[in-house]
């Protein structure tokens, strides 16, 4: 394998790997690398991405690698995450917002088993407009972040407390979970649709 595409694969798995990240020996045993050689091309990468004024950098945290933006965007990203434009939560992330709100704490492999997709860009989104947050680390290989539900994320529902949220006490089996995750969904955009009705009238007031 020649160096630049090795680190070209390295930066598609630093991508995959989101927030989690991923260590100097996972990305040797996924491309086959002598892991010194893997160390070598993360240092390569890191200057070449510092030279270049990329807008994204790579970080080591707790032995792990990723991909992280610029703290100096920061007032941008900010700008996009509260845009007018953006108010409205997509499917995916109502979707992976109403799995989160009932099963919390919980991780997004966790949240990606149920989805049948990945779910890193919702999750991120959800992080963004401060309806989810992390809550802790799961007891697990890697220490996975575990997410739950925000203050902002009851407002944002009309909601006072978390038990106020649509009993399902009828599709708590864990057989159904694709049917479970279609109602969380169903119901919590219901609730959404609700809300926004409400403040638009109290606009138009």
């Amino acid at each position: 394998m020649k160096y630049q595409e090795l680190k070209s694969i390295i930066e598609g798995l630093l991508f995959l790997a989101g927030e989690e990240g991923i260590s100097p020996k996972q990305l040797a045993e996924v491309t086959e690398q002598r892991q010194d050689l893997i160390t070598d091309a993360l240092l390569d990468m890191k200057n070449s991405f510092e030279r270049e004024g990329r807008g994204l950098q790579i970080v080591q945290i707790a032995g792990n690698y990723q991909l992280a933006t610029l703290p100096q965007h920061a007032p941008y990203f900010e700008k996009l995450a509260y845009s007018p434009s953006r108010s409205t939560l997509s499917q995916a992330a109502l979707e992976t917002l109403s799995i989160i709100a009932y099963r919390q704490p919980i991780t997004r492999i966790e949240v990606e088993e149920i989805r049948g997709v990945k779910s890193e860009r919702a999750i991120h989104t959800l992080v963004n407009k401060d309806l989810i947050e992390e809550v802790g680390r799961a007891e697990a290989i890697g220490r996975p972040i575990l997410y739950g539900t925000t203050k902002a994320f009851l407002d944002y529902f009309g909601l006072a407390h978390l038990k106020d949220l649509p009993d399902l006490a009828h599709f708590e089996n864990a057989e159904h979970l694709e049917e479970e995750t279609q109602l969380l969904f169903q119901k919590l955009e219901e609730q959404q649709l609700t809300f926004d009705d409400v403040g638009k009238t109290e606009r138009e007031e």
